[in-house]
């Protein structure tokens, strides 16, 4: 991991922000995945507990992560595709 600076583009900042993140310019893309990615799957682990324990019907289980893939839409970007859309700035 290199020091930057890196440059989050609006739309993503916007989406990370949603979900508490705040990266700066020395935030390496990578870091800032995996710690969307940590929440995603604590959350995918909550909804499936949830499933067992009987609050949430088989049913809409599926259609419930359909909807969380689509709330992370940002881990469906590569690595590789977060580090070219926050080049370094300069």
């Amino acid at each position: 991991m290199s020091g930057g600076p890196w440059s989050y583009p609006p739309e993503l900042g916007e989406a990370l922000t949603a979900f508490g993140l705040a990266p700066g310019p020395a935030t390496p893309p990578a870091l800032t995945r995996d710690a969307l990615s940590d929440l995603y799957r604590y959350e995918l682990r909550r909804l499936r507990d949830r499933l067992k324990a009987g609050q949430v019907d088989k049913a809409d289980y599926q259609n419930l992560v359909i909807a969380l893939r689509k709330r992370y839409w940002p881990l469906s970007l590569t690595p590789a595709a977060w580090d070219d859309i926050c080049s370094r700035g300069s």
